[in-house]
């Protein structure tokens, strides 16, 4: 199939994006990358009249690091984002995620913004932005304002973000000195979407762990994160400390967690993925916080 016919727009600024939002309300959608967008208008799941094109947008391209986070612009590509030096330094897990993102056909076009807003439960930055309590910095014509990220996703492919409103940036915030991360998910072939994933924060000081997190993929129609702390804090990072802790994920993900079943695995089959990879990550994680620390 084709799209639907549309108006193209091509603002060369924020707030020109903005107006044409503003004007044009829930008829439009923002095209960054299109690695999520396309598709869903060649299938016509997607028909808006206006597609607000941000790619001449001056000032979206950029990575900033700094002391407490790595920023990301609606324009940098995956790619560019797993590339970058800078950005693997401060925050490692961004790379460990990201290479697990589609192929690098996709990566080399579409976005890590771009990907957050599509709030898609089997991406992986969504959870990323999770794991590490980032932010999104929105443009609108009140101005601008930042939504944690817990307040940014409300659903399977709904956001908080109005529909005159453009995520300009994403901020990642950066862990604490000793803290190791690790990222693992399990597909069908390497770039499918997941069946389930696991991302993991392990922080070591003085030899015990002092704080420990874990956010899902493909489990939960928003993404979450469990606080693995009860079961790991204070506690020798070791084997039977790590089986507390997936005791502790599994039962999270059987008792409050509710994964749904579909083509690719059923929800038992998710539930017993996510103990397995949680089994597998946190050992990583924490021999990384040990280099780290």
């Amino acid at each position: 199939m084709k799209p639907a016919p549309f108006e193209h727009h091509a603002p060369l600024s924020v707030e020109e994006a903005v107006a044409v939002l503003t004007e044009v309300g829930h008829d439009g959608k923002v095209l960054a990358g299109g690695q999520s967008l396309i598709p869903m208008l060649n299938m016509r799941l997607a028909s808006p009249a206006h597609l607000v094109d941000i790619n001449r947008v001056a000032g979206l391209d950029g990575i900033e690091v700094t002391n407490g986070a790595v920023r990301v612009g609606a324009l940098v590509r995956h790619a560019g984002l797993e590339r970058s030096e800078e950005a693997y330094a401060a925050l490692p897990l961004l790379r460990q995620a990201l290479v697990n993102v589609a192929h690098p056909a996709i990566r080399n076009r579409g976005t890590t913004v771009g990907s957050i807003a599509h709030a898609d439960a089997a991406g992986e930055m969504p959870a990323i932005l999770a794991l590490t309590e980032g932010v999104v910095e929105v443009a609108g014509p009140s101005g601008s304002r930042e939504i944690p990220w817990g307040d940014f996703f409300l659903g399977a492919l709904e956001t908080s973000l109005a529909a005159e409103e453009l995520a300009v940036a994403v901020r990642f915030r950066r862990f604490a000195v000793g803290t190791g991360t690790a990222f693992v998910e399990a597909a069908r072939r390497h770039g499918d979407y997941a069946m389930a994933g696991v991302g993991v924060a392990v922080t070591v000081t003085d030899g015990v762990v002092s704080g420990a997190r874990v956010s899902f993929v493909s489990v939960t129609d928003v993404p979450s994160v469990l606080d693995l702390g009860p079961a790991l804090v204070g506690v020798e990072p070791s084997g039977s400390a790590w089986e507390s802790a997936v005791d502790a994920a599994a039962e999270a993900v059987h008792g409050h967690v509710d994964p749904e079943g579909d083509i690719h695995a059923t929800a038992e089959y998710r539930r017993m993925l996510v103990t397995e990879l949680t089994r597998r990550v946190l050992p990583q994680a924490a021999h990384r916080a040990g280099a780290a620390a």
